[in-house]
């Protein structure tokens, strides 16, 4: 198990993140005591915090405030955020890789990371290798998926040869989450792309 969303959204009214909807601290404390009890059983190495959907600095501090408490409340844990696009997240919080850093700087935690998408950078700054090129120091956790379709790596835009070269060049040692919709009946038969591009991995 290499990473869990939080919070579950089966508890929490079927929302899919509220870590930077002010005055939602308290119920974003009690779902992450609430991951972490999950985290004890799965031991996933990275916990994605999602932000939800606001606007405006209160919502700015409020992130930075809960990803401060969860950090300190489980030390031994690494959290990540991800910037997600509007077109497919309309009114998500997180939505830029410069807004990342911001709230990464802010945080200040060693167990808070970036977490790189591939589809989404490409679809918020129509340049995944740039973006990863520019934040790569700061990333824990990488995913890919092709641009605009995120279907598997290989279609679109997005030179995934070049990008899987930089990756390595990077030095970046963590995982690389294959996470698309196959353009394929069986994903099995999407999976071509990893023997095309092997010597790029």
């Amino acid at each position: 198990m290499v990473l869990i969303n939080a919070p579950p959204p089966a508890e929490t009214r079927a929302l899919t993140g509220f870590a930077a909807v002010p005055r939602a601290d308290a119920l974003f404390q009690d779902s992450l005591k609430r991951v972490l009890r999950y985290a004890a059983e799965l031991k996933p190495g990275l916990i994605h915090v999602m932000s939800g959907y606001c606007r405006g600095d209160d919502a700015r501090e409020t992130l930075v405030r809960n990803l401060q408490w969860a950090a300190d409340f489980a030390p031994r844990q690494t959290f990540s955020i991800e910037p997600l696009n509007e077109k497919d997240q309309p009114g998500y919080f997180l939505n830029s890789y410069p807004l990342a850093m911001e709230v990464l700087e802010a945080v200040g935690r060693p167990n808070v990371g970036l977490q790189y998408d591939a589809y989404h950078a490409q679809a918020i700054h129509g340049d995944a290798l740039g973006v990863w090129h520019d934040h790569a120091q700061h990333a824990i956790h990488a995913q890919i998926g092709a641009y605009p379709d995120r279907s598997e790596p290989g279609r679109g835009p997005v030179d995934f040869q070049e990008l899987f070269q930089a990756i390595d060049d990077s030095g970046y040692a963590g995982w690389i989450s294959a996470e698309y919709n196959p353009s394929t009946a069986r994903t099995e038969e999407s999976l071509s792309w990893l023997r095309e591009f092997a010597s790029g991995i």
